[in-house]
């Protein structure tokens, strides 16, 4: 368990997308979006930044048990696209984890991410040449 005062889950990563932020900024609200992304967790925005990414309270049952904390997704214009930075944290309610627990839901919890946000990446880099720059403006 971490040292009293920090948050037990905590999870950075970064993916970089071809594609306007206006764009990738209205993906990542999508309450049918974050349903998927996050099945059983209730997410409450906090602050929705736009071109610039969103914040959420999180509560809800992940993996068995029940957590509350924020995530966060913050969007970063660079070059002719966006990195989605996603940041994660979380605390279990009630008993805490032991490390070995934790290590495993960490590993599991940055494997689903990321299949998630490649597949974001293919939908909206759909059609795009690779080595082109300025991937498509909008999403079917």
């Amino acid at each position: 368990m971490p040292p009293s005062g920090v948050t037990t889950f905590n999870i950075a990563d970064d993916t970089f997308i071809v594609c306007d932020a206006a764009v990738l900024g209205r993906c990542i609200v999508e309450p049918a979006r974050t349903a998927l992304w996050w099945p059983g967790l209730t997410h409450v925005v906090t602050r929705n930044r736009g071109r610039q990414g969103v914040q959420w309270h999180v509560t809800g049952q992940w993996s068995g048990r029940m957590w509350t904390g924020t995530m966060e997704i913050w969007l970063e214009a660079v070059l002719d696209g966006v990195v989605l930075h996603h940041y994660v944290r979380l605390d279990p309610v009630g008993e805490g984890l032991t490390e070995k627990r934790l290590r495993e839901l960490t590993t599991t919890y940055a494997m689903e991410w990321k299949q998630r946000v490649f597949a974001l990446k293919d939908e909206l880099e759909a059609g795009r040449v690779v080595g082109v720059g300025g991937g498509p403006t909008s999403i079917s």
